[in-house]
């Protein structure tokens, strides 16, 4: 009685699992490679997030099944000051829902739209916060693919946030990825080599080469090589072969010669490690603990006054979107009632399978209740070294999830 009353929380049982209902949506601000993302506020916290939704039928169709299981399997196994850290993931008949860390200073992307000016010393934090992010996901043996500014977030003081892990892959001890995955402009020499010849795959280097030409292009305004997502491979190694980056004039030396290392070509002689950073004589004077710790003050800090974000994305999800959010609840009830009549039918048998196949092996997640089973209050210990600190499952590149869901995603797409 009385729960619902503004001025009493609600409460829900500590056992029960994290659903929808948990939520109250606020407002829609984006949308990702495939699924979309609005605010919503935790009903009995009040603590604030940003929830990813991605509708199952539209995944199974387009066989991004398991890019889904890919990305939450790795964030599950992660936590750092760096990173758009998982909370929650649940699911429902319709949807299949990430909640993680709301983070309103928008991305970086954004920002060069703006014609935002990034100075020398803002991008050389950037520089540092990122490489401790790498190094965190290396400890973990990933290799993120699509560092870019598209998915580097900024929180309200203007720290940097690495976002998006469904390319992501996971390569254990000196095994290398193969598959052509990322943003063209972004990605490094060896992974359009790899695609071409064959040649012996990469590894991390290709996040910190992505790392370089984003750095570039926050401090230019473009990108060192002209390459756009419609670019051919062999003009694209063509490039890199007889193009010099031209790097301004106006940049100090140290900059200059941080970025030629994160651009260099070969994979084995440029900077891909946080070792290798911190070495850099440019980066001498950085404390690096207070990197960490958030300490230093961002050169660039994010309107507050305004979401920084497309305003569309509201409209859409307002006034398109067929299955909008904030009727969930009344649509799910009246399907219930529905099951078994001429409507449920019409879903095909294969495409029945597949969705129950999607609930079987959806993994659910909840950060909260995992600390509380650890017995902390703050972060979770740093997990390097357990037995089970790694992603759960065999994760490898290309084939990152369990054989039925790729036998059953693929079956299903269109």
């Amino acid at each position: 009685m009385g729960g619902n009353h503004s001025h009493k929380l609600p409460v829900f049982d500590e056992n029960e699992e994290v659903n929808f209902d948990h939520f109250q949506i606020l407002r829609a601000i984006g949308k990702g490679s495939f699924g979309k993302v609005c605010i919503v506020q935790k009903r009995d916290t009040k603590k604030m997030y940003a929830m990813k939704y991605m509708n199952k039928q539209k995944c199974i169709e387009r066989d991004e099944v398991r890019n889904v299981f890919r990305e939450l399997q790795i964030m599950q196994g992660l936590e750092h000051p760096f990173l758009v850290n998982l909370w929650y993931s649940f699911q429902d008949e319709e949807d299949m829902f990430m909640v993680v860390d709301l983070l309103l200073g928008g991305d970086l992307r954004y920002h060069l739209q703006q014609n935002v000016h990034f100075t020398e010393g803002a991008v050389k934090l950037y520089i540092c916060e990122l490489a401790l992010a790498l190094e965190h996901l290396q400890r973990h043996h990933i290799i993120h693919r699509d560092i870019k500014p598209d998915n580097i977030l900024l929180d309200e003081h203007g720290h940097v946030h690495i976002t998006d892990f469904n390319i992501a892959t996971v390569v254990k001890g000196a095994e290398k990825a193969s598959s052509m995955a990322g943003t063209k402009p972004y990605m490094a020499p060896e992974v359009f080599q790899v695609y071409m010849d064959g040649g012996p795959g990469y590894s991390y280097p290709v996040d910190w080469w992505s790392l370089g030409v984003t750095a570039y292009e926050l401090l230019r305004g473009w990108r060192p090589y002209e390459i756009h997502s419609a670019t051919p491979i062999g003009e694209i190694l063509h490039l890199f072969k007889v193009e010099r980056v031209h790097f301004s004039s106006t940049w100090g030396k140290g900059m200059v010669a941080l970025l030629r290392k994160l651009l260099t070509k070969d994979p084995e002689c440029r900077l891909s490690s946080l070792g290798d950073v911190q070495s850099a004589p440019y980066l001498a004077d950085m404390n690096w603990d207070a990197v960490l710790e958030k300490a230093l003050a961002p050169g660039f800090v994010p309107n507050k006054g305004r979401l920084n974000c497309d305003p569309t994305f509201e409209l859409e999800e307002m006034i398109l979107e067929s299955k909008p959010l904030h009727k969930k609840k009344k649509r799910l009830a009246k399907n219930r009632s529905k099951e078994g009549t001429k409507e449920s039918c019409l879903l095909n048998g294969h495409l029945q399978q597949c969705l129950e196949t999607v609930r079987k092996e959806f993994i659910i997640f909840n950060r909260e209740k995992l600390r509380r089973q650890q017995g902390q209050s703050g972060q979770l210990l740093d997990t390097e070294d357990r037995a089970g600190s790694q992603p759960q499952g065999k994760l490898r590149d290309g084939c990152n999830n369990n054989i039925l869901t790729h036998a059953c995603s693929r079956g299903c797409s269109s």
